[in-house]
């Protein structure tokens, strides 16, 4: 063990070690509680699967209690100023960046990511709180539209609480990228973090009373979808459910939705194109397609996990990127040298390895990776994947595998790539890599996804819309357009008291 490794390990352990001994709870109405059943279900680390402790499964009682709580402390935080929520937002920023390390350090080995994106994980939750916090006093803003003899004027007004259901991939940084803006808003929140992946929503709780949210305003609730994110999508007094997770999950919370008519925002999966021209900047693109599905163990969203490759250029680009999975670093996620951590958890490493047998019955080849590293130990450990001689009728191609598993399929020209790209039922996002500006320009307008990055990897920015296409998903993240689903909007209109009114019965 190198002594960084073993350095980080002995921090997290001194983090980690209020989890061990004792139970993780609820945070409700302003204060953890254990939970009306007082069932508990155990928390893995996926890095040996080992236990980081006992968490509170939250009940349909639970559920009620945090919606109850959040529908008592709507009316005050509804009508506080965007001033004064913009104070308190900036405030949780600033506390989340003191415990940049601490989050960091519990996230990796809560869900086995490497510890070198879950240090800028920690610095974005923070950015999303800051953007957010800056945009509060604007949030009720609307558009004043005239008329000869009318003005109309609109104006948002916050929605009610809401309920957030979060995933296990990042979940500290996708909590606060929902969370925040419904805070901004003047919501206030019932939060369903993955079970998979329960600690750092402790932490946000915990944080959002050190920053000063009143009671009620945020509350959170572990357990299961079946219990306790059923009971959140269908209570009464929530308003609308954001939702980040795989497609299936997102139908039955549309369906779980619809008798309380919901207004719902579902961010999906995905099976996203990366499409490289011969005409490339050969090294930009082959570092772009490594990191987009390498980096965060494979396991995230936006994962370019299709790579659709131009003929003239495919063996030499698949050689290149063969000899790069080949040299990608497996280790343990606290390890700052790793580059890929150990997936989730056993069940998911399972459904991963379920697809190097599709892809040997399709006849595909497994040309890197496809096995697990039994030298780190019992941790979920996978070397990364490349499958070549694919076809995008296989099921390699056609799947989400949410691993650090690549599917290369060859293409002969610009109309080609088109057609590939969008036969997927998803429509997340597309990679275009590409030195000819105007077929950088046809082919996002051609691509059926929600986002399209041109000769970039996956570039953030907060106000631009986040979402996805198809069976990727409903609505949209990022500046106003989360305003727009955390409120309501109002138009009014006022006469100037000159038009004529229609008369009857005079």
């Amino acid at each position: 063990m190198n002594g960084q490794l073993a350095e980080n390990l002995k921090k997290a352990e001194t983090h980690l070690r209020r989890f061990r001994d004792s139970v993780t709870a609820h945070y409700i109405n302003g204060e953890p509680s254990p939970g009306i059943s007082g069932e508990t279900f155990d928390n893995l680390t996926p890095t040996d699967n080992t236990s980081l402790g006992l968490v509170a499964a939250g009940s349909a009682q639970d559920i009620d209690r945090a919606c109850r709580a959040a529908q008592e402390a709507f009316p005050a935080w509804s009508r506080t100023s965007g001033k004064e929520r913009r104070k308190i937002l900036n405030r949780f920023a600033g506390l989340v960046e003191r415990r940049a390390e601490e989050i960091s350090l519990v996230e990796s080995m809560d869900c086995g990511q490497p510890i070198r994106f879950m240090r800028a994980a920690a610095a974005r939750g923070a950015e999303n709180f800051r953007f957010f916090a800056d945009k509060a006093p604007e949030a009720g803003d609307g558009l004043s539209l005239h008329q000869d003899q009318h003005l109309n004027y609109t104006k948002r007004t916050p929605i009610g609480p809401v309920g957030v259901i979060t995933p296990w991939n990042t979940p500290f940084m996708l909590s606060t990228w929902k969370i925040a803006p419904a805070l901004a808003a003047g919501c206030t929140v019932v939060h369903k973090p993955a079970e998979f992946s329960p600690l750092s929503a402790m932490l946000l709780a915990e944080t959002s009373r050190e920053a000063g949210l009143p009671d009620g305003v945020w509350n959170t609730v572990n357990g299961f979808g079946e219990s306790a994110g059923k009971a959140l999508t269908e209570h009464p007094a929530i308003k609308a459910i954001g939702f980040v997770g795989e497609t299936v999950t997102g139908t039955h919370i549309m369906r779980q939705s619809a008798a309380t008519l919901k207004r719902i925002h579902v961010e999906l999966g995905g099976k996203n194109p990366v499409i490289v021209f011969d005409d490339a900047d050969f090294e930009r693109a082959l570092d772009a397609v490594v990191f987009m599905i390498y980096s965060l163990n494979g396991q995230r969203c936006t994962s370019s996990s299709r790579l659709l490759v131009q003929d003239g250029i495919a063996g030499r680009f698949l050689a290149a990127l063969e000899q790069r999975v080949n040299s990608i670093r497996v280790g343990h996620p606290l390890d700052p040298a790793t580059e890929l951590g150990p997936l989730i958890h056993p069940s998911h490493l399972e459904k991963v390895m379920g697809y190097m047998d599709a892809a040997r019955e399709e006849n595909a080849i497994i040309a890197a990776g496809g096995v697990r590293v039994a030298e780190l130990g019992p941790g979920n450990y996978l070397r990364p994947t490349l499958f070549r001689n694919a076809a995008n009728s296989m099921k390699i191609a056609r799947e989400e595998i949410f691993g650090p598993v690549l599917t290369a399929i060859p293409f002969a020209d610009e109309e080609e790539a088109v057609a590939l790209a969008n036969d997927t039922s998803y429509g997340l996002a597309g990679y275009v890599w590409t030195g000819d500006s105007g077929r950088g320009i046809r082919m996002a307008e051609a691509l059926e996804a929600g986002m399209v990055w041109v000769n970039s990897e996956n570039n953030r920015n907060l106000p631009s819309p986040f979402g996805g296409m198809k069976q990727s998903g409903i609505g949209r993240d990022g500046g106003d357009y989360s305003f727009d689903f955390y409120m309501e909007t109002k138009n009014v209109c006022i006469a100037h008291g000159t038009h004529r009114i229609p008369v009857l019965g005079r």
